[in-house]
């Protein structure tokens, strides 16, 4: 994967040399609405609220509106999941449980900017996107059940997303966009039961301002 993103930024960098791509970066800034999704119906899993922050480049090609984002950020999926449904882990004092990965985000996205609207587009410019985000698990949060109990889940190294969003540019500098993530690859597993694992998708409101 490490590869593969030193392939990627390479390749946007040259094209932003040959071609005069208009580069900028700054600070973002978000909020997310993310879930757990098991590949089985065993308990009931419910949305919580976690924060993204980090920084974001944008490389512009001139005269037609398209370009490339990406960014580094932290990123913080959060779920609520019930496994004290199932008596395989009640047995063991677990109950409803918040799961939170803590998360290196990687997004580099294509977009699209209306960037001809007679001068309009210095105060409003609205821009679509969508792409592929790499995800590094740094950690997570202690799950309990009774004393000397282990946690009840084995966690990826990371994984990928897909992201399909749409946002507006105002005044040249600031950028409010709003996305959603399909999680395309696990992020954790049972240790008790084969073959169950589950995705993070989420919902992302982010702010950014761009130099």
């Amino acid at each position: 994967m490490k590869r593969l993103l030193i392939i990627i930024l390479a390749v946007m960098l040259a094209g932003a040399v040959s071609t005069n791509a208009q580069f900028r970066y700054g600070p973002v800034a978000g909020v997310n609405i993310s879930k757990l999704s098991f590949n089985q119906d065993l308990f009931d899993v419910s949305q919580a609220v976690g924060f993204q922050a980090g920084v974001q480049a944008e490389l512009m090609f001139p005269g037609i509106g398209f370009g490339i984002d990406f960014g580094l950020l932290y990123n913080q999926a959060s779920s609520f999941a019930n496994i004290g449904q199932r008596e395989v882990w009640a047995s063991q004092g677990f109950g409803r449980q918040k799961m939170i990965l803590h998360q290196i985000d990687i997004p580099v996205h294509v977009r699209f900017k209306w960037t001809r609207m007679n001068g309009l587009e210095e105060k409003i410019a609205p821009f679509v996107y969508g792409g592929p985000e790499f995800l590094i698990n740094c950690g997570h949060n202690k799950v309990s059940g009774n004393p000397g109990v282990e946690n009840p889940f084995n966690y990826s190294g990371g994984g990928l997303g897909l992201t399909a969003g749409l946002g507006v540019e105002l005044w040249r500098n600031w950028q409010l966009s709003a996305s959603y993530t399909w999680g395309i690859t696990y992020m954790m597993k049972t240790k008790l039961l084969d073959d169950f694992s589950a995705r993070s998708s989420q919902w992302s409101v982010r702010v950014a301002y761009l130099f």
